[in-house]
């Protein structure tokens, strides 16, 4: 069986599952399971840093989340690997860590890699070792799977191109939204030069180079992360932030990583991020990124911060829409989608239909797939408006 191959090495993956918190990568549910690998291969299915994970094209797999290595020679205020915090510390080299993914993946424990590490060496070494473990899984192995490659802090231009042609996924931590937050959170990281510049160099690449010359004839989304709630960012901070990174970079992903303290850290006194707060950035960023809304019409408090009692685009709505309601028959796709309840897939129904009939009930919206109790308040059927329920609105969302 698989366990026979070789437990030093499962063992250090395990520990890797330390990390697996701070890192998102395309997460629906992370496995935060600590026992120690057993000999079952059901138990170490179970122990293994294992998360379900959306993949860009919406299919659903088990994604392996490891590293190179836990070493790590930054001093980050908040990370459970800061250099000098006493924590298990393990390695692998690229052959070892290869082979275990490969291995996995046959044994069907995952379907993917997530590979992230420590900085030891600094982060044009240990960019190659990130490499070279890919191109061992791609070469030797002919490992077809996703593969999500994070992208090191200085990482030179041509390691940044050999990794956009290994990998489906390439990403590296903004860590803050600006040089403030950043110097705060991880002080020896230098915000424009280490961590932005990668972000230009990736999309630059993808202007300057043929797609064919890509993993699988086509270049890699990237995606970034940000530390939320250690450091007095604003909602607004990190918004404007992420505008920047869609319209400048094309960016297709943006993780806001709730803060949780990490015992015999700097930050291990900070309390831990109000939960509801992570899922307003969330829907604001769908707003940005998938509903056509600008940075200048989210919905802000006096604070800078997306209102916590709810949902972004209902506020926005309750301050636009509520007096000026949407005629749902002569509404364009841009304005539909900015209607509470109606997603993209749902506008292009109701066009497609309207462009026949007029929706006079809203049976029929209903059937078209919009969510009708949130929709009523703001919208229009053929010049009448609908019936809803003030309370429905009311609740936190």
């Amino acid at each position: 069986m698989f366990y026979t191959y070789s437990m030093d090495v499962l063992d250090k993956i395990k520990q890797f599952s330390l990390n697996s918190p701070f890192e998102s990568a395309e997460d629906v549910q992370t496995s935060l399971d600590q026992t120690w690998c057993s000999q079952e291969l059901s138990t170490l299915k179970e122990s293994l840093p294992v998360t379900h994970a959306h993949l860009p094209n919406g299919k659903t797999i088990r994604l392996l989340k490891t590293m190179q290595t836990s070493v790590c020679e930054k001093d980050c205020n908040y990370c459970c690997f800061r250099t000098g915090r006493d924590t298990p510390r393990a390695s692998l080299s690229p052959d070892e860590l290869a082979s275990a993914v490969f291995k996995l993946s046959k044994a069907g424990i995952a379907q993917g890699v997530f590979l992230s590490s420590g900085i030891t060496g600094g982060g044009v070494r240990t960019q190659d070792r990130i490499i070279a473990t890919a191109e061992i899984l791609r070469k030797k192995y002919h490992y077809r799977e996703y593969i999500h490659l994070k992208i090191m802090p200085g990482a030179e231009e041509d390691q940044i191109l050999r990794a956009m042609q290994l990998a489906d996924r390439v990403s590296i931590n903004l860590e803050g939204p600006n040089e403030t937050a950043v110097n705060q959170l991880a002080p020896h990281k230098v915000f424009y030069s280490e961590l932005l510049q990668p972000l230009r160099v990736i999309h630059r690449i993808r202007q300057d180079y043929p797609q064919y010359m890509g993993w699988n004839g086509h270049w890699p989304s990237s995606c970034t992360q940000f530390v939320v709630g250690a450091v007095g960012e604003t909602d607004l901070d990190l918004l404007q932030t992420t505008s920047n990174l869609f319209h400048n970079y094309q960016i297709r992903r943006v993780y806001y990583s709730k803060f949780t303290p990490v015992i015999n850290t700097p930050f291990e006194n900070l309390p831990v991020l109000n939960t509801l707060r992570q899922h307003r950035l969330y829907q604001a960023f769908y707003m940005l990124r998938d509903y056509g809304f600008d940075l200048e019409e989210m919905p802000l408090s006096n604070n800078k911060n997306l209102i916590l009692d709810t949902d972004p685009k209902i506020t926005w709505a309750d301050t636009t829409l509520s007096e000026s309601p949407i005629e749902i028959n002569q509404a364009d796709f841009q304005m539909l989608i900015k209607i509470p309840g109606i997603g993209p897939i749902t506008a292009r129904r109701i066009l497609k239909f309207t462009t026949h009939a007029k929706i006079r009930d809203m049976q029929t919206l209903k059937n078209l797939g919009t969510a009708v109790k949130r929709a009523a308040k703001y919208i229009l059927l053929d010049g009448v408006r609908p019936a809803y329920q003030p309370g429905l609105f009311n609740e936190i969302r």
